[in-house]
């Protein structure tokens, strides 16, 4: 019992940590989740965790707190959602409600808006590194259809314009019916 209750006060603490320094919304959280779930403490597979994050992108609400509960679920149980909800929104929420009552004060400080400019650059950083790291396990995939996938649908987005939303159903479904057709003609040839 007492093993359970440190597991609790430990995800607690981390998604408290994680919530109150990630700056940049739920895709920057992605890469500090990892580090720490499956990087450090090895409580995760990375195919585990990254399931977890598709899930965490596909489901409603912010990534951020989806991301945390699946987590917090999958190393704790019933009582991992509770607290990884609870310490996931509280910090935003204490941050925000301070921002606004002063928002006056920090609006027309040019520190914190130089600090702001930083964050933006830091924050795409992260991004870009989650994005390679969720195509070196595409690459290991050897499926020259998935290779392409994210390629193809970075230049059309940025090109042509088309909005991302579409380029990932269009995609998916595309991907969805070649894995359909080669399983069914492997299964003809067999």
């Amino acid at each position: 019992m007492k093993k359970k209750w440190k597991l609790y006060v430990w995800i607690s603490y981390i998604n408290l940590f994680i919530s109150t320094f990630t700056f940049g919304g739920g895709y920057v959280i992605i890469p500090m989740v990892k580090k720490i779930f499956v990087t450090q403490k090895k409580l995760l597979q990375e195919s585990e965790f990254l399931d977890l994050a598709a899930i965490a992108q596909s489901s409603p609400g912010a990534i951020a707190v989806n991301l945390n509960v699946l987590v917090a679920k999958k190393l704790a149980g019933i009582p991992g959602i509770a607290l990884g909800l609870i310490f996931s929104i509280l910090p935003p929420l204490v941050i925000l409600g301070i921002i606004s009552t002063c928002y006056n004060a920090f609006a027309a400080n040019p520190y914190v808006s130089a600090a702001l400019t930083g964050m933006q650059a830091c924050v795409a950083a992260l991004i870009v590194d989650l994005a390679v790291d969720m195509y070196r396990t595409i690459l290991k995939e050897k499926s020259r259809l998935l290779d392409a996938l994210p390629v193809l649908s970075f230049l059309a987005c940025a090109f042509t314009g088309i909005n991302a939303a579409i380029l990932l159903v269009s995609g998916s479904l595309l991907y969805c019916l070649a894995l359909y057709m080669t399983r069914r003609r492997e299964r003809k040839v067999s």
